[in-house]
């Protein structure tokens, strides 16, 4: 492991981080909030730091893929923190009541684009932190790692295997152009254009420019977070039909837009993953549809809007909210519990286990037990007459065993902790899946204050695993990642 490598990336990470904070900045020092000084200072900390790490380690080449798992763990963790002092600067300048750990917690939420807050009150912060909650969603959606590559040059070769740790639900096949670094520029090129036209169409459906901002980031990063505290409920029909629609397209496979962008639409009809994901998605907003009509007593056309509304929210793993499900029957809710599991598409910005792998897990669960009546056959799983390589399918095996069992472990320590079994289950699956909202204590009308500090460090973690898929995070808990 070449430690000086990964601290001079982290470094010029850090400087990145710093001009990223220039902008709520710019709208604290506008607005004159008392939140202009400790984005002052931030930004500050994060040149200084970052340029020292940067400085101090230069001529340091040669980034593997233990180096990368190192970087993306560390620079998601180290960012985080960083990214947390504006929030406990002015805690501590008397402008919040916001301690270390409710500020990790909350920027974490962000990065990992989960949307779980910690914040009763969320229209009482200032708009500047309030920009930079929504704006570490739109950062993390994406991925820090994945920005870094499509405006450096920077990390050179190793940059294939960073883009591979980081990046949600991809492989390297996914590439989608021959150099990496290109890749990640044509993706965030898909991102930008994505992200302008919902903020055009909010405005026009009469969201302030500030709100549109801030929920476009929320809704293309899946990630949930918004400036009212009743969420998205407030809003009318028409926005609503805009964010169901955007949260839908960002939990799809961004290759798929690029395709359709150069005028080749055919390939969501001949991607197999996206059929799922559609049927998915119908299947279970017609299902609660029905239950809110027969049990909760919805008009039709209300239950239409909201069921989608939660299941494409839910799905998506954004975690907006029109509507208290919590309230819903327990069909209803037993729905949208198993949604949080599946997740979007790969090479989305959403979270879960992602529709693609529960796919393989089927078809390999069905080839295993036709393999009982075939004992001598040779069976292999297909996806559209390709076979799925055995090292494919042994990655997703490995990684549902992991997912449940972090999910298992987690919920074990939250309820030891105290907490309710229904909202530890919930709270659990809803950081781990990167989701938001949950149910019992944690629904989508509350928030995750009322946690100790020990659940709120388990939930942080599951926020980064889940948002790292697994793999990269616990890498680091090997000896022989450490070895040279």
């Amino acid at each position: 492991m070449k430690i000086k490598s990964i601290v001079n990336v982290l470094g010029f990470l850090l400087v990145i981080l710093g001009g990223v904070l220039l902008i709520p900045f710019s709208i604290s020092a506008y607005l004159h909030e008392v939140s202009r000084l400790p984005f002052l200072i931030s930004i500050g900390i994060c040149l200084c730091t970052g340029l020292a790490a940067h400085f101090c380690t230069r001529g340091e080449n040669g980034i593997g893929i233990k180096e990368s798992f190192a970087i993306v763990t560390f620079g998601w963790l180290i960012l985080t923190f960083f990214g947390a002092l504006p929030f406990y600067i002015s805690g501590k300048m008397g402008a919040l009541s916001m301690g270390l750990t409710d500020c990790y917690f909350e920027v974490m939420s962000g990065f990992s684009t989960t949307g779980a807050s910690i914040l009763s009150n969320v229209e009482s912060l200032p708009r500047g932190l309030l920009f930079w909650r929504s704006l570490t969603h739109w950062i993390g959606g994406m991925g820090i790692i994945v920005l870094t590559l499509a405006i450096l040059p920077l990390i050179g070769a190793g940059g294939t295997w960073l883009f591979k740790a980081e990046s949600p639900g991809s492989t390297i096949s996914d590439k989608v152009t021959p150099r990496i670094k290109d890749t990640a520029k044509v993706l965030w090129v898909v991102y930008v254009l994505i992200t302008g036209l919902e903020v055009i169409l909010l405005k026009i459906g009469g969201m302030s420019l500030f709100d549109s901002f801030c929920h476009t980031f929320g809704t293309v990063g899946t990630g949930g977070f918004s400036t009212h505290n009743t969420s998205i409920a407030g809003f009318n029909v028409f926005i609503q039909i805009v964010i169901i629609v955007f949260m839908f397209i960002s939990g799809a496979n961004f290759a798929l837009h690029l395709q359709a962008l150069k005028g080749k639409p055919g390939g969501y009809l001949k991607n197999r993953e996206f059929f799922f994901y559609c049927i998915i998605f119908l299947s279970f907003s017609i299902c609660i549809a029905i239950d809110l009509v027969l049990r909760s007593g919805y008009p039709a056309g209300r239950a239409l809007l909201n069921s989608v509304f939660q299941v494409v929210s839910i799905g998506t793993t954004t975690g907006f909210a029109n509507d208290d499900f919590e309230q819903w029957s327990s069909f209803s809710r037993y729905l949208l519990f198993l949604l949080m599991f599946i997740g979007a598409c790969g090479g989305s910005t959403g979270g879960g286990m992602k529709v693609m792998r529960i796919i393989l897990l089927f078809k390999y669960a069905l080839v295993r037990m036709r393999n009982l009546i075939h004992p001598q056959g040779v069976l292999r799983v297909w996806i559209r007459d390709v076979p799925v390589k055995e090292h494919v399918l042994d990655a997703v095996c490995g990684f549902f065993v992991l997912y449940i069992l972090t999910f298992a472990i987690a919920a074990f320590i939250l309820s030891f902790l105290g907490i309710d079994f229904q909202t530890a289950l919930s709270a659990s699956a809803a950081c781990l899946g990167n989701i938001g909202p949950g149910l019992g204590a944690v629904g989508p009308m509350d928030n995750y204050g009322f946690l100790p500090a020990a659940a709120k460090w388990v939930l942080v973690l599951c926020m980064l695993v889940g948002r790292l898929e697994i793999y990269t995070v616990l890498l680091l808990f090997v000896p022989e990642t450490w070895k040279r």
